[in-house]
Order: structure tokens, then sequence, then C-alpha cells
């Protein structure tokens, strides 16, 4: 889903303005053009993308790394995805409880097996995110949130708002990536 722009014009009316100079009217007429008005779409939840209602944190000038207000930002942004995944996880399992009828055709069964699987799959890799929404919370808890667990180096703000749950920094994650392609993982 992406965020839409909705804008919108609004033209007041033609004006007619009277002047007298002499015995003849005239007539003018002004046209008055009002600014195009923005209005913003409220940002919706992509967890694809990572998108949330919630503004990317913005640090101050000479402010301290993982300094308080960044990590009220962090837990809002963590609690605000982990609500919205068990959201998708109950509608999944509204879904599989309504849907859950049996045809008589075999394909159509299979199909319908084939479609509650991957909802399954999809569901529980969301259950694992949420694990390690909880263990990021808690490492803000204990001020080890958004350092690296490889170097110890800081992990970084833009690639924390890209990935919460991010534990390396991205030279360590790069490196991780390399070594897995090159033993065939």
């Amino acid at each position: 889903m992406a965020v839409q722009k909705a804008i919108k014009t609004r033209k007041k009316p033609v004006k007619k303005v009277v002047s007298k100079k002499t015995s003849t009217k005239k007539v003018v007429t002004k046209k008055v053009v009002k600014p195009k008005k923005i209005l913003k779409a409220k940002p919706v939840v992509n967890i694809a993308n990572n998108k949330s209602k919630i503004a990317p944190y913005k640090p101050k000038k000479n402010e301290k790394y993982m300094s308080a207000a960044m990590k009220r930002h962090f837990i809002a942004v963590l609690l605000l995805w982990k609500e919205h995944l068990k959201e998708e996880m109950q509608k999944t399992f509204d879904h599989l409880k309504t849907k859950g009828e049996t045809y008589a055709d075999p394909i159509d069964r299979a199909s319908q097996e084939e479609e509650f699987a991957f909802e399954l799959r999809t569901r529980d890799r969301e259950r694992k995110l949420i694990n390690k929404i909880a263990i990021s919370i808690e490492q803000i808890k204990q001020d080890e949130y958004g350092w690296c667990e490889s170097c110890g180096d800081e992990i970084g703000i833009k690639r924390l708002e890209a990935r919460p749950t991010a534990t390396h920094c991205i030279d360590c994650k790069t490196l991780d990536e390399i070594k897995e392609k090159q033993l065939g993982g």
C-alpha cells in the first residue's frame, strides 16, 4: 500500500467590480485563484517496507546516539509494528475459521489447502518477527539496542528505521551475507 496524497484546488467565484468613470459603466472582472491545497492522507502501515504511522526520527544537533528520545521513538515504532502483526494474525485466524469449507472437487480442495499453507507460513514468519521485536524492546530497556553485536559500533538510525530489529551494522551484515553466499547458504 502506498501513501496517496489528495490534491484539491479551490477557486473563488469570479468577482465583478463596477467602476464609474463617466456616464457609462465599465464592468471589470477579476479571477481570484487560491493556491493549491494539499491534503495529506494518513500513512498506512506496510510491513514489507516497514513504513509506519510514526515519522522517521530526526536527531537534533549534537544529540547523543541512543538518547532517551531515540529510545522512546524506537519503542513506539516496535510496539506499533507488533500490534499490526498481531492484528494480521487475528485476521488470518478468522479467515481460516470462516473459509474452512470442504470442496467436493479435489482440485478446489488442493487450491484451498495451498492458500491456507501459504498464509500459515507467512504468519509463522511474523510470529518469529514478534519474538525479535520483544527482544529488541528488552534490549532498549537494558541500553543494548542500536549497537552491533559483532563489532560493537553504532548500527545507525537510518538502518534502524529501515529494520528496527537489526542487530548488526551494515558492514557486519554485508560480510555475513558474503560469507553465507560463499558457503552456499
